[in-house]
């Protein structure tokens, strides 16, 4: 596995951990829906939270909510539209940001609710 995907993977896990501990119920991780994924689907207080997960060496350059593009957001609510339909889902549903940065121990985690909307 390329390291990238290694370090993906290990910021993932963090960061569902990190909701399990906040209360938060994980439904789906890595979720696919034709070419769109979904990092982590979680269920808290009768809200669908899809969060998109950034993991970084370090915080230098860009801030989490600059991480994803137009293009991913796209991608990521055409996803949930998916999830949603297949699932038959009716919860309110919000799509959060959680950014992992590795450089400090612990490593640290940056949870940005509502980090972005549907456009209509």
């Amino acid at each position: 596995m390329a390291e990238h995907n290694e370090t993906g993977n290990f910021g993932e896990n963090l960061a569902a951990n990190y909701l399990q501990k906040k209360g938060y119920k994980i439904h789906e991780r890595n979720f696919v829906f034709e070419r769109a994924e979904i990092d982590i689907i979680a269920e808290k207080e009768n809200t669908l939270i899809i969060v998109e997960v950034k993991t970084r060496a370090s915080e230098l350059f860009e801030t989490a909510t600059e991480l994803v593009s137009s293009r991913q957001i796209k991608q990521i609510i055409a996803a949930t539209e998916g999830y949603i339909h297949l699932r038959d889902i009716d919860l309110e549903t919000r799509f959060d940001i959680i950014a992992v940065i590795l450089d400090e121990r612990p490593p640290k985690i940056e949870h940005i609710k509502e980090a972005f909307y549907p456009t209509l």
